[in-house]
């Protein structure tokens, strides 16, 4: 376990306070759901800029759920594939008000029951709003794990499952925040910029990283 101690020794200082990019209110723990399925192919940074209409006009669970789809859609415009989200949010919420009492469930088997809901999401609910250990296998965790030789292949459910088997536990959702942080800031898909990097630097365990540059 040295090499992944020393991967989360070396993240822990480079990124200290790390935490999820989606903005929501923890008095309102739906809109951390909405902000997910929301983020699907499309950028935090882009769903940050819509939430504020969305959740000024749809304050609570009931208003999406008894809302009118084609006025979610017209908010969410911007964040590409807005006619599936806005038809998932509107059943989310009615499916949580139904089968739920309005609560977000805190496992994984009822959240993936919920319309658009995968893995990354649940697991993201799971390690946010209830700080159960958590690995949330986005595309920027795919793809440093692989390059940080931790994982090999792009499957998400194997690269979370192989995560889980080397994580601590407690420390698994901020070693993806930090992750994801990493991955916008500098080990890029197309350009990752090596000489910057605190990993590539360290003890030299990120020689995949060097390699592929």
């Amino acid at each position: 376990m040295t090499r992944i101690n020393t991967i989360i020794r070396t993240l822990k200082r480079l990124y200290p306070s790390p935490r999820c990019e989606l903005n929501y209110s923890r008095s309102t723990p739906h809109e951390l759901l909405i902000a997910t399925r929301l983020s699907a192919q499309c950028t935090d940074k882009r769903v940050n800029i819509v939430t504020p209409q969305l959740f000024a006009a749809f304050r609570t669970i009931a208003d999406f759920a008894n809302a009118n789809v084609a006025d979610i859609e017209n908010i969410i415009k911007s964040c590409g594939l807005y006619k599936t989200k806005a038809a998932d949010i509107k059943e989310i919420c009615a499916s949580l008000l139904e089968n739920h009492g309005g609560v977000i469930p805190d496992n994984m088997d009822s959240l993936l029951e919920l319309p658009g809901v995968g893995r990354k999401t649940a697991n993201l609910i799971l390690g946010e709003l209830y700080g159960f250990p958590a690995v949330v296998a986005d595309t920027h965790v795919i793809r440093l794990s692989n390059r940080l030789g931790l994982v090999s292949g792009k499957n998400a459910f194997k690269v979370e499952m192989s995560l889980r088997e080397q994580l601590p536990p407690e420390e698994s959702l901020h070693f993806c925040h930090r992750l994801v942080l990493h991955g916008r800031e500098v080990c890029k898909a197309r350009k990752p910029d090596c000489e910057k990097c605190g990993l590539s630097t360290n003890g030299r365990i990120c020689e995949q990283i060097l390699h592929h540059c």
